[in-house]
């Protein structure tokens, strides 16, 4: 993190900004380098017939044996949400063994060979975008489905899903609110990391999926040099009259109070111009009190439903869950909710993809085809420091979405 000129004139403006490695959010898993593994679920169906009488044996890939507090406090969390669901998967009996990676791609697919050893007939887990990749490339040939916790939709295809909150999902719900309300002409800022390219080509699709306009892009680097060299174009095409939203990338999490604070100190506000975000605004929760991110849009999980699960967390292991822990629960939930449906298919592609979706932690969300994960997700706004909602979460997939 760094101080704003605003705060501290004179320092920080000359140094980059760093990326706050400690602190993993659905969003940085994005920037894990894809390796192409593109392929479309549009063949056959992967995966094996069970019965769904009998245990299913799912395998869970957790980054446990890092080093690191903030991945063991990760994989701990995603450890217990599964050990969660399969207790709460009444009618269907889950036979969960987990296994650690470490974070790291080789040991992640020597854990997933272990685990289709010794039976696994469904892989939830790993990680990291990478590591995700290469297990579902090694499972494949062994006709296993993998539900990851990545939310890089550029590794989703084949036998690989990715179950984390991607940033297609969250564009076309801005995008799509955006054009409902009068604003369609919408102009895109993204950083020039991996992540922000990935991101602003998921603002792009979006828009051109819900019939809006491209008005144009500003890239501006991580720093805050590059930066302060970007905000003249873009309070440009604020102030243009053809712009009438800007769509930001804002991935790490320095850019967008810095960024905010130069557009709103020229004028350039959400009373104005519409200002979104890829990023949830209202996290850290200091921000909510931030002058220039008033009236901004952002998409957020239902929070009532994650708040229940959170409560349930604490009470039974004595810590907050972390931020991801959320996809542990999803992934054993809905293989049990298929199973206890009496599915015989509920660890393959066509039945992991059934169109009404599952209930999730955070809302509704179902896996499509082509491996992404489509949640069901709130808009909300800040209001005199406090976050609104503007539109809920759906509660269904009837007339929703894709």
């Amino acid at each position: 993190m760094f101080a704003s000129a605003t705060t501290r004139p004179g320092l920080g403006l000359r140094r980059a900004i760093t990326r706050a490695g400690a602190v993993i959010s659905a969003f940085l898993l994005a920037a894990c380098d894809p390796s192409g593994f593109s392929e479309q679920a549009t063949g056959p169906s992967i995966g094996q017939q069970i019965d769904p009488s009998q245990p299913v044996r799912i395998a869970l890939l957790a980054p446990g044996g890092s080093g690191s507090d903030n991945l063991e406090w990760l994989a701990r969390s995603l450890k217990n949400s599964a050990r969660m669901a399969a207790a709460d998967a009444q009618g269907a009996v889950i036979d969960l063994q987990i296994y650690d990676t470490g974070g790291d791609a080789g040991r992640a697919v020597a854990q997933a060979n272990a685990a289709a050893d010794a039976g696994a007939q469904i892989i939830i887990g790993p990680l990291f975008a990478e590591a995700a990749n290469a297990v579902g490339h090694a499972m494949r040939p062994r006709n296993i489905n993998v539900l990851s916790f990545s939310n890089n939709a550029e590794i989703a295809g084949g036998n690989v899903f990715v179950l984390g909150n991607s940033f297609e999902n969250v564009a076309d719900r801005l995008v799509s609110y955006a054009v409902k309300n009068d604003k369609r002409n919408i102009y895109v800022v993204a950083e020039d990391d991996i992540a922000g390219q990935i991101g602003g080509r998921a603002i792009e699709t979006a828009i051109a999926r819900n019939g809006a306009k491209l008005a144009g892009r500003t890239n501006h680097p991580v720093s805050v040099s590059g930066i302060d060299a970007a905000t003249p174009q873009i309070i440009a095409a604020a102030r243009s009259g053809q712009v009438d939203s800007v769509f930001m990338t804002a991935n790490n999490q320095a850019v967008l109070p810095y960024l905010t604070e130069k557009l709103a100190a020229a004028g350039v506000t959400s009373q104005v111009t519409q200002l979104m975000g890829l990023t949830r605004w209202d996290q850290p929760g200091s921000r909510v009190s931030l002058p220039q991110l008033q009236n901004g849009w952002f998409a957020i999980p239902d929070q009532s439903l994650q708040s229940q699960f959170e409560s349930r967390y604490k009470a039974a292991y004595g810590e907050q869950p972390h931020e991801l822990a959320s996809l542990g629960y999803d992934g054993v939930a809905a293989v049990a909710s298929l199973v206890r449906a009496g599915k015989k298919n509920a660890v393959t592609t066509a039945g992991l993809t059934q169109a009404s979706g599952f209930a999730g932690v955070g809302g509704i969300f179902r896996l499509r085809p082509d491996g992404t994960a489509q949640r069901g997700l709130a808009v909300a706004t800040i209001r005199g420091n406090q976050v609104l909602i503007l539109d809920p979460a759906p509660r269904s997939f009837g007339g929703y979405g894709f």
